[in-house]
């Protein structure tokens, strides 16, 4: 039903299950990246010719429409980023490197494991992981004992997991670590595309955004900042549209947020069609997008389960559009090899999670991916594929 919007699927014939690693994009999306391109292409913030003014109103109309999106308080609030991965790097660097101790959960993906270790922490050295259980659970308890020991620290969290599609509760989360006076930084790369997120309800202190996981396009993404923190925030890149006045003798001063954490020029064409992504799932609406990703991990779940020899590590409880899983006694790379040649895509490996694969003592697992524009039909070759994977390693 909603193929018909994404260009992507009327000019390949493979059947895309890997909406976890990035999303298709929209006609609008596509259509507001070339009207940039061919119409109005001028760096923003800087010239004051019409094109330039032109460039400069639409690179801020993404701006409010994010903070109205996700309902910040002010538009200053929204930072501009290349993703969520330097988001997190801006943060930690600019704001986290103050804590004595980083809190982060046993399922986070690389982007919130390696920036903590450039900092030379590692495990009870500044850096703290929450325990899960053998369902792949946050450990609340274990948490709490976290804070209660390390009283100057700082918590960063993913909403939803890459690896596994475990969706945390950060409103718990994020209460617990206020009561402990922890600041709290949130992965939202995986959520944002299936979650409506209000940040003043959820009362974070940080969120950290990806557009090209949310139907926008790649090397673009925000970091929301409460702005009682803004003073407290370095700026992480110096330089052009980022400073007040510059002297040698005196030194550089700098704007205000947001303008003084967005030196450089900024991936304009990629900002302005973000907002078109958010458009789209807001003509869409949340409900209708969580009530069909929902009615497909059930059915892929249910089918998947009646395939020999699966392993699963989670149960379906708390997750959100993924599944991952493996065969016993075979390579997930051979299975993965198999797919591609079947014209079914899904990621295979670690998904840039090797701690957590370590804990489950694997290398890694097959995950498929779903969205709201992937069908019950694309399930079911998925399941054929597999089953036909599966006789051919078998034989």
């Amino acid at each position: 039903m909603y193929k018909k919007d994404f260009p992507y699927f009327a000019n390949s014939n493979s059947v895309y299950l890997d909406n976890g690693s990035t999303t298709q994009k929209p006609q609008s999306v596509i259509d507001s990246t070339i009207e940039y391109y061919t119409k109005y292409c001028s760096n923003t913030h800087r010239s004051s010719f019409g094109d330039a003014n032109k460039a400069t109103t639409e690179f801020e109309n993404t701006r409010e429409y994010l903070q109205k999106f996700i309902n910040a308080n002010k538009k200053e609030e929204i930072i501009f980023t290349s993703g969520v991965t330097q988001s997190i790097n801006f943060i930690a660097s600019s704001f986290g490197k103050k804590f004595k101790n980083i809190i982060i959960s046993s399922l986070e993906h690389h982007a919130n494991i390696v920036p903590w270790h450039l900092q030379g922490r590692t495990l009870a050295n500044g850096l703290e992981v929450v325990n899960c259980n053998d369902n792949l659970d946050f450990d609340f308890e274990h948490f709490e004992e976290l804070l209660k020991a390390n009283p100057n620290s700082f918590v960063s969290i993913a909403h939803v997991t890459n690896a596994f599609g475990k969706v945390h509760d950060i409103k718990k989360i994020i209460s617990i670590a206020h009561s402990y006076n922890a600041p709290v930084l949130i992965d939202g790369a995986q959520s944002l595309s299936s979650f409506k997120i209000d940040v003043q309800e959820l009362n974070c202190d940080f969120f950290a955004i990806s557009a090209h996981k949310t139907f926008g396009p790649t090397g673009v993404g925000a970091i929301y900042i409460n702005e009682k923190f803004f003073d407290e925030v370095e700026p992480y890149i110096t330089g052009g549209a980022a400073i007040n006045t510059v002297d040698f003798e005196k030194g550089s001063t700098f704007l205000n947020a947001p303008y003084k954490f967005e030196a450089g020029t900024q991936n304009i064409a990629g900002v302005i069609a973000f907002k078109e992504a958010l458009k789209y799932i807001e003509n869409i609406g949340y409900e209708t997008i969580q009530n069909r990703k929902k009615e497909l991990l059930e059915y892929l779940n249910s089918e998947l389960k009646k395939l020999p020899d699966i392993i699963f590590y989670n149960d379906l409880k708390d997750c959100s559009g993924s599944r991952s899983f493996n065969f016993k006694g075979i390579m997930h790379d051979d299975i993965s090899i198999l797919l591609d040649k079947l014209k079914i895509s899904v990621r295979v490996g670690h998904h840039c999670a090797q701690p957590i694969m370590k804990k489950l003592k694997i290398k890694g697992t097959i995950r498929a991916s779903l969205a709201f524009y992937n069908d019950f039909e694309d399930i079911d070759k998925l399941i054929s594929a597999l089953k036909r994977a599966l006789s051919m390693l078998k034989d």
